[in-house]
């Protein structure tokens, strides 16, 4: 009889939406670290409109990976992953301008003691 045998070692499919839940979870607390480090350095004193401005787009960008994980969360409790695809997309770019906007810091001397 065919699938009475043992079954192949390996990760369980079943588990994959709750890995895949657990995996956003942590992309929006490593998000969240980012956005409060980068968020302090940018309105230390004296607050120009210039550090303000790093603030706010630390801060749109953190509400973005939140929002696109929300939608992608909420698409796999659905089973309709293919409406939530741009979530991938967004939190990439959110993470790029991340690494830009960090080094525009550390460029900027913003970074230093």
């Amino acid at each position: 009889m065919a699938g009475t045998g043992p079954r192949p070692a390996g990760p369980d499919p079943a588990r994959q939406p709750e890995r895949t839940y657990l995996a956003w979870r942590r992309t929006v607390l490593a998000a969240t670290a980012v956005a409060l480090l980068a968020g302090r350095l940018a309105i230390r004193e004296p607050a120009t409109p210039a550090r303000l401005l790093v603030a706010a787009a630390v801060l749109g960008g953190w509400l973005a990976i939140l929002l696109a994980s929300s939608r992608r969360i909420g698409a796999m409790r659905t089973r309709a992953p293919e409406a939530a695809r741009w979530s991938v997309r967004v939190t990439t770019l959110v993470a790029v301008g991340y690494a830009v906007l960090g080094m525009a810091l550390v460029a900027a001397g913003w970074a230093g003691g």
